[in-house]
């Protein structure tokens, strides 16, 4: 695949980059969103948002037919000693604040859940034990939200861990305060069958910094939308994501970082790999820098590995400028066949084949997964990617 680079202010790649300094006329990245659902059509397939996805897997989720049942899922919350962890009715003032549904399934989401969580850390407090969120099917159809919010200079890491079988359409708000840091890993390692949609919103404040680790490896069909948006000058988003994708499987990623106030910076990085017949990967990587985001630094990469015949990938990254007067801004995304060269390489120094294969699938994805900070995390990733690679290697 084509590798966009670095782009100078003012060049242009058609479909995917568009200057326009003066515009106000809305853009696809900046679509109408609303908390109603009667505001979103019943998606068909044709739509820019849907064309990518098999809305017959959806069970449901954009059209209204799936209605929640008493065995959806369960939450479990295990939180340090100072967070607030309270349970809360929807018309909450917290509830929201991040962003706004910009498709159906998420407004169906928000207008369907009855009680929402909500996660408090304290300004100034610096958390030295993650705060882990499990949430875990239990064979039906929910709808949910939860709310983190972190006070001025705070600290804090969340893992949520998404596991068992469920059909599952959810919203995460992230809100940071002042000079906060926030870490959070989502690691979706649903049963086969599962069906998992969600929009999560970060809302950075001045000076603070949002690292964010995406990593799906199961279900049936996983489509998640990570937003960032900021709150005042000085903010700072990582998003870093990994992705397994096995026959079958339908894994679709699409993030949109909105550069909307000055001397902000993002950095977003996702690796994926796939293998089996109709094993299909979908990224879509939209960067948004309005005019008033003058100073603005940003990259977006992605790449994938396709390990055997049968899969497929669709990587579309979108660059969108409005101001001339950035740091830099640009973007890359690659896709290919497993490198038989440093297969070659590794095999010729008496590594086994199979060896050789994990080794490299491994360092391909080791660059993301060290930075996550979390020991156990760590090694249960590094440990389901090895299990993931029985089925080609073996």
């Amino acid at each position: 695949m084509a590798e966009a680079q670095n782009i100078p202010v003012g060049s242009t790649t058609a479909g995917q980059i568009a200057v326009a300094a003066e515009s106000t006329v809305a853009t696809r990245m900046s679509a109408p969103a609303s908390f109603d659902v009667a505001d979103f059509a019943v998606p068909h397939g044709r739509e820019e948002e849907w064309r990518f996805t098999p809305l017959e897997r959806l069970r449901g989720l954009h059209d209204g037919t799936a209605a929640a049942t008493g065995d959806g899922v369960k939450v479990d919350i295990d939180a340090p000693e100072g967070v607030v962890v309270e349970t809360v009715d929807r018309g909450d003032a917290r509830i929201g604040r991040a962003g706004t549904p910009v498709d159906r399934v998420a407004a169906q989401a928000y207008s369907s859940f009855e009680k929402a969580g909500v996660i408090t850390v304290p300004k100034e407090a610096v958390l030295t034990e993650p705060i882990r969120i499990a949430v875990h099917g239990e064979g039906g159809t929910a709808y949910a939200h939860q709310v983190v919010e972190l006070g001025a200079f705070a600290e804090a890491v969340v893992v949520i861990d998404h596991t068992g079988d469920a059909v599952l359409a959810a919203g995460v708000d992230y809100v940071l305060g002042d000079g906060a840091k926030l870490t959070v890993v989502s690691v979706q390692d649903w049963d086969d069958k599962a069906v998992h949609v969600g929009q999560h919103n970060a809302l950075i404040g001045r000076d603070a910094t949002f690292k964010s680790f995406v990593v799906t490896f199961g279900g049936d069909l996983v489509r998640l939308h990570p937003r960032v948006a900021y709150a005042g000058p000085g903010g700072e988003a990582e998003l870093f994501g990994l992705y397994f994708t096995d026959a079958g499987q339908h894994q679709e990623h699409r993030l949109l970082v909105d550069h909307n106030v000055p001397h902000c910076k993002s950095n977003v990085v996702y690796k994926g790999a796939l293998q089996g017949e109709d094993a299909h990967a979908v990224w879509i990587g939209d960067v948004l820098i309005e005019a008033a985001a003058e100073g603005t630094d940003t990259y977006e990469m992605n790449r994938n590995l396709v390990l055997t015949d049968g899969a497929r990938v669709d990587s579309v990254p979108n660059l969108e400028i409005e101001t001339g007067e950035i740091v830099g801004a640009g973007h890359a995304s690659a896709t290919g066949r497993f490198d038989d060269e440093q297969l070659f390489y590794l095999m010729a120094r008496g590594i086994p084949e199979i060896d050789a294969r994990r080794l490299v699938v491994r360092g391909f994805f080791a660059e993301l997964v060290q930075q996550i900070g979390v020991p156990d995390i760590e090694e249960r990733l590094l440990a389901k990617i090895d299990e993931e690679l029985e089925a080609s290697v073996a």
